[in-house]
């Protein structure tokens, strides 16, 4: 068994070899809390939570750190706008990226760092840095010195003489219009933060090569993000942190956008759709299987249409998994093992694709076995779909998404006895011959988010969507 990734640095797909055996460390760039999450934003953190599922299930002790940009340009000026406090603004929005993450079935990370909880630990790279020669300091900023190490521009594939370096308001004195600042100046009336060389606040790329040092220690195994952070963000991350003398990270993995109309979703192109409403209209697992099914390295555009084809897929997997689970009148535990397909498809660049066909044939199988009233086939297949879906987060009867230990087998129980009182004077209408009161029953059952199916057996409902 072994696990293969597609790592930029390389451009190829590579075998997975950890720096300590058993053991996997990711550190995956997070919110920038100027506000709250779109379903783009909260991708990034779904990929990855399947990645680490993975991981898991094959047996390695997983260390997953993601951080939380608390302080940038952005906040700052959100705070300006909505006259507020900066802080205020952040915690707000990292609540509801937190918020987003957990509706939406993500584990808990490990450790969750703020950055603004770390200055000291930038003060010391910075000073390290400007030891080595990799860093200058002019009038309270700092800036690094790209020429100064030679592996810049490797991860994005650039050339350093037609770069143009992105640069924020305010940085002045650079040696190169190329170098990029790591600890901006005070300004009056902007947080700040006392270092050896005056009053500043962090530049973003610092950040995370201080964060990741600290809980990762000098090499780790997987960096992730989108993308649109391969540059400038990873480079000068790898830049910073190799200059400092860390080995850094070992592979990088870059999950794609979801995109509307072509572009990148993002709030200042005003075509976010914020998660927040998404669940509004949406199951949350619906919409984990609708972010989280394609390949992560894949664009998703977003359409409504999409949606309510996701939605329908899902629910033939939820419709297989309770008329298993009613016909076998217990829940089936997941099997030990995926089958081998499946484990194939996750081990090879976690494609998750491959990995969700396998899914639909078995509940294809276990359908088949339904309609054969094969109980026992019926039931295995069931145990392999919930295993699956466990790795992908999207077992209907996991606790997370019936609500915790026992809740949801209630509350369906619960409304099991008040449909059924239901269709019954629905069948009492129909025997009577009474078909305009019969369907008026059903369109009312329907209207509230069931689906009625007539079978041999009887009536049989499920929810549907609303």
């Amino acid at each position: 068994m072994t696990i293969r990734l597609y790592d930029t640095s390389a451009r190829q797909i590579r075998d997975f070899n950890p720096l300590t055996p058993g053991c996997v460390s990711i550190y995956l760039c997070g919110a920038t809390v100027q506000a709250a999450p779109h379903i783009g934003h909260i991708r990034s953190g779904l990929n990855f939570d399947i990645m680490r599922r993975w991981f898991s299930y094959r047996g390695y002790d997983v260390t997953f750190i993601r951080n939380v940009t608390d302080i940038d340009d952005k906040i700052i000026a959100k705070a300006a706008e909505q006259n507020r406090p900066w802080w205020a603004i952040g915690y707000e929005n990292e609540r509801a990226f937190n918020s987003a993450y957990d509706v939406l079935g993500c584990l808990p990370v490990t450790y969750e760092p703020r950055a603004t909880g770390h200055v000291p630990e930038m003060i010391e790279m910075m000073r390290g840095l400007i030891e080595r020669g990799h860093a200058y300091a002019v009038e309270g900023s700092v800036y690094f010195d790209v020429r100064s190490y030679p592996g810049y521009l490797q991860l994005s594939n650039q050339d350093l003489d037609g770069l143009r370096q992105p640069s924020g308001e305010g940085e002045y004195g650079k040696r190169d219009p190329r170098d990029f600042a790591m600890w901006k100046a005070a300004k009056p009336g902007e947080p700040s933060w006392e270092t050896p060389w005056g009053r500043g606040r962090p530049g973003w790329h610092l950040e995370c090569s201080a964060m990741a040092h600290k809980y990762l220690g000098s090499a780790f195994d997987i960096h992730g993000g989108g993308v649109d952070l391969i540059f400038p963000h990873h480079e000068n991350e790898i830049a910073q942190a190799k200059a400092f003398g860390d080995d850094f990270a070992t592979y990088w993995t870059h999950n794609a956008w979801v995109t509307m109309s072509g572009e990148k979703m993002s709030k200042s192109l005003g075509n976010s759709v914020l998660v927040s409403e998404m669940v509004k209209h949406w199951r949350p697992i619906v919409l984990r299987y609708y972010l989280g099914t394609p390949h992560y390295r894949s664009m998703i555009e977003y359409s409504e249409e999409s949606l309510r084809e996701a939605e329908s897929a899902f629910a033939r997997i939820e419709g297989f998994v309770q008329r298993v689970t009613e016909k076998a009148g217990k829940v089936v535990p997941p099997a030990p093992e995926v089958p081998p397909a499946f484990a194939e498809a996750m081990d090879d660049d976690f494609g998750v694709p491959q990995a969700l066909a396998v899914v639909h044939t078995t509940v294809r199988q276990g359908n088949s076995a339904l309609t054969a009233d094969d109980k026992e086939s019926a039931v295995a297949r069931l145990a392999e779909v919930r295993a699956m879906l466990g790795v992908l987060g999207l077992d209907p009867l996991d606790e997370h998404w019936a609500g915790g230990p026992d809740r949801g087998e209630d509350l369906h129980g619960v409304v099991d006895s008040l449909v059924r009182l239901v269709l019954e004077q629905r069948q009492a209408a129909r025997t009577r011959k009474d078909y305009a009161t019969a369907d008026a029953i059903r369109d009312q059952l329907q209207q509230s988010g069931l689906v009625i199916e007539d079978t041999p057996s009887g009536p049989r409902w499920e929810l549907g969507s609303r």
